[in-house]
């Protein structure tokens, strides 16, 4: 292990830590790129549409999206964690709070910044709240199940990130630039992260 390494804490206040400040960081960076207005990543292109045809805010659709996914659980026989829990209940509230407190920018230099470090926040949060070991998030779920079937993993994620960005385009969410760069970005960026936090 290089000095660099954080090593994956075995302790459960240590996981809390890392689950908690995982997930205000995904939320954190859910709000930064809803906020660009250049592009959402696929689950909130869909989170978004529904947010705009239900007239509620997104993290309240964030929420209830990922109680509904869980039904899904039940045939893929997935078995949820106390991350799992949370990423439901906190992950919704936590973007609301960053697009409530997140001035929108007008500049395009600022969305683009926006853009960036929301991507980068994504797949920093994305490992910390993975690597606690407390159980994977509702969508997670949904993949790691179809691999259990005999799904690739790059089959898996993208059946069903094509499916939620098709529906969410439909219904009105914003797709973009921010798009792109998310879907080209997320998997290098979660990869180098988890040479400082390692999954295992």
């Amino acid at each position: 292990m290089s000095e660099t390494t954080v090593p994956r804490p075995t302790s459960l206040p240590a996981r809390l830590v890392r689950l908690y400040g995982g997930l205000a960081l995904y939320g954190t960076g859910i709000g930064l790129q809803i906020e660009s207005g250049l592009g959402n990543d696929p689950w909130d292109v869909f989170h978004q549409g529904l947010a705009i045809r239900a007239g509620v805010t997104i993290g309240t659709i964030i929420i209830a999206v990922g109680a509904l996914v869980m039904l899904l659980w039940i045939p893929l026989k997935q078995k949820p964690g106390l991350g799992t829990i949370s990423n439901v209940v906190f992950l919704g509230l936590f973007a609301d709070a960053a697009i409530a407190i997140l001035p929108t920018p007008t500049h395009l230099v600022v969305q683009s910044s926006y853009v960036a470090l929301g991507v980068v926040s994504i797949a920093l949060a994305t490992v910390l709240y993975i690597g606690a070991g407390l159980g994977p998030g509702p969508r997670d779920g949904i993949m790691t199940g179809l691999v259990r079937l005999g799904l690739s993993v790059r089959l898996s994620r993208f059946l069903i990130e094509a499916t939620v960005l098709a529906a969410g385009w439909l219904l009105g969410g914003m797709v973009g630039i921010g798009t792109l760069v998310f879907a080209l970005a997320i998997g290098p960026l979660t990869q180098m992260f988890t040479r400082w936090f390692p999954l295992t």
